[in-house]
Order: structure tokens, then C-alpha cells, then sequence
């Protein structure tokens, strides 16, 4: 039997001069780490560039090519898996999300940037040939530094991380507009409602009386912000925790159902099917046979 989505801390790969951060060519990663190709959380921040190589990915269950100039960008509890087709090369960096805290007045600074919104849509990049020229230094004087056996901390490594962020960022019109901080801060305590209760609170309504607005405010703020409406907001993180627990094979539909509080089990397979296409033993059977399957050699 399959057990759960094994979740992955950073202090279970070799550090960089810090247990906060880990910085690698990435072929060298891989190779180190096949078990990762099949579906895996991670407790930090992951990103990936990748200047060789093709196959897929899936982050969150959606899938995207893996191409030389991609960059992808992973939150903390994203399920992610990897299938190359040929052998990938590239960098990786993961940290911790308390890294960055001692230069940044803004503990929700990340948030400012597109690429770290936990939408998948928006987390995965093919970057201009410019901006790729200015990544690829950037990652290249981060290693330098690891080279550097003096035992200094790591502010350097930590202006350079974020310079990365701003210069993507900026040549991918990948930063948020933060213009109406009011609707921002709404939004995001929103959100951070949802992470907490969407397994008991289904309605805007609910979520709206808990952030003392209307149930119209709420819609039209996620309407203008996002694009899409609150009700879709909390059903896609229903529909997301669904997925991320069907390919655990040890849970019964039927606990995957009571789980997230649905009446019972014809319930549930109906709201997944007509949002999702297919029926949760479908998917399941579709994500669990001979997935991530292919090694680096």
C-alpha cells in the first residue's frame, strides 16, 4: 500500500553554508534525489530553472513541459512531481521560509510577487533570453559564494536571492499590483481563511461575516483582483485537498469524503466529477500508476 504525499523538510538535504537555504547545479540535485521525481510536498520554498533538458512536471496536479529558459516556483504544501525525457540541467534552490525574514521589514514581501501566489498557472515561467543571461549570473555568483569556506553569514546569498526575484519579476511582469492595500490585505486574510477552513466553510457568505464585509464585497474583490469568483476560490482548494488525498491508495473514497466534511460518499464523487471531468477513482488511477516514474542517469 501507497502511504500519504511524503512530505519533504529542508534539513533532509545537504545544506549551504546554512540549514536554511540549499543552492545546486541541478542535474547534481537530481541525480542525488531520484525519490523526488514521484509526487512530494516540500515544508519551503523550491524553484527550479532549467537551461537543458525536456519532459513534464506537475505542480498541484497540472501539468507543464520542462524546457531549456523555464523557471518554476513552488510554496510550501504544493505537491510536485518530475517525468525527463531527456537528462535536465539547470539550478535549484530551496529555502526555508523564515530565510529572508532578518532583511525584510515585510514578512508577507513574497507575497508580492506573482510567482509565489500557489497558483500553478502563475508559478511557471519561459523567461526572455535577456532575462535568462541575468538569472543564470545571479545563480552563478550564488555558488561562487559557496565556494567560500570563511564563516560569514548569509546576507549576501540572501540580496542576491532577492534580486533574482526582482529582476524576473520585473522583465516578466510578474509583480502584483499593490496599489489598494485594503483590498490586498482582504484578499490575503481571505485566503489565509480558506487554508484554515475549507473543509467546513463551503459559502462566501460564511467567509464574508468572518471578515466583516458583505458577500458582494467579497466577490467583487476577488473578481477584480483575481479574475474569478470566491465561491471558485474555496472550491478549487476543496477540489485541490481531494486530489492531494486520492493518491494516498490506504483512503477509502469514502474517507476521503468525510474528511472534508461531504454528507456522504455519492456527494462527493458528484461535486468532483462535474468540476473535474472524472470521477476521484479515475483521477486516482490516472495519478498513481507509473507516474514520475523515469530516472536520471
Amino acid at each position: 500500500m501507497k502511504a500519504d504525499i511524503p512530505v519533504y523538510d529542508i534539513q533532509n538535504f545537504k545544506a549551504y553554508k546554512n540549514d536554511g537555504i540549499l543552492v545546486s547545479r541541478f542535474r547534481h540535485y537530481a541525480l542525488q534525489h531520484q525519490h523526488l521525481h514521484s509526487a512530494h510536498r516540500h515544508s519551503f520554498y523550491h524553484l527550479v530553472f532549467f537551461t537543458e533538458g525536456t519532459g513534464n512536471q506537475q505542480i498541484d496536479f497540472k501539468k507543464f513541459d520542462v524546457k531549456p529558459g523555464l523557471i518554476y516556483f513552488m510554496i510550501p504544501g504544493q505537491v510536485h512531481s518530475w517525468d525527463f525525457e531527456t537528462e535536465p540541467e539547470g539550478y535549484i534552490i530551496n529555502f526555508n521560509s523564515d530565510y529572508l525574514s532578518s532583511l525584510l521589514l515585510k514578512p508577507d514581501y513574497l507575497d508580492g510577487f506573482s510567482f509565489f501566489s500557489g497558483r500553478p498557472d502563475q508559478q511557471v515561467l519561459v523567461l526572455s533570453e535577456t532575462v535568462q543571461q541575468v538569472a543564470i549570473n545571479i545563480f552563478e555568483d550564488i555558488l561562487k559564494d559557496a565556494q567560500n569556506e570563511t564563516p560569514i553569514n548569509d546576507d549576501l546569498v540572501r540580496t542576491l536571492l532577492l534580486r533574482l526575484f526582482i529582476e524576473i519579476a520585473r522583465g516578466e511582469n510578474s509583480i502584483l499590483d499593490n496599489g489598494n492595500s485594503y483590498n490586498h490585505t482582504l484578499l490575503k486574510n481571505f485566503k489565509t481563511l480558506i487554508e484554515t477552513n475549507f473543509a467546513e466553510l463551503r459559502l462566501p457568505k460564511q467567509y464574508a461575516n468572518l471578515l466583516y464585509i458583505t458577500p458582494n464585497h467579497l466577490n467583487a474583490l476577488c473578481k477584480d483582483l483575481l479574475g474569478t469568483s470566491a465561491g471558485a476560490l474555496i472550491r478549487e482548494r476543496v477540489i485541490l485537498e481531494a486530489k492531494r488525498l486520492l493518491i494516498n491508495l490506504d483512503l477509502l473514497v469514502s474517507e476521503i469524503a468525510g474528511k472534508l466534511n461531504f454528507e456522504d460518499q455519492s456527494y462527493f464523487i458528484k461535486f468532483f466529477k462535474k468540476y473535474e471531468g472524472i470521477t476521484p477513482e479515475k483521477f486516482r488511477k490516472l495519478n498513481t500508476h507509473n507516474h514520475g516514474s523515469r530516472k536520471i542517469k
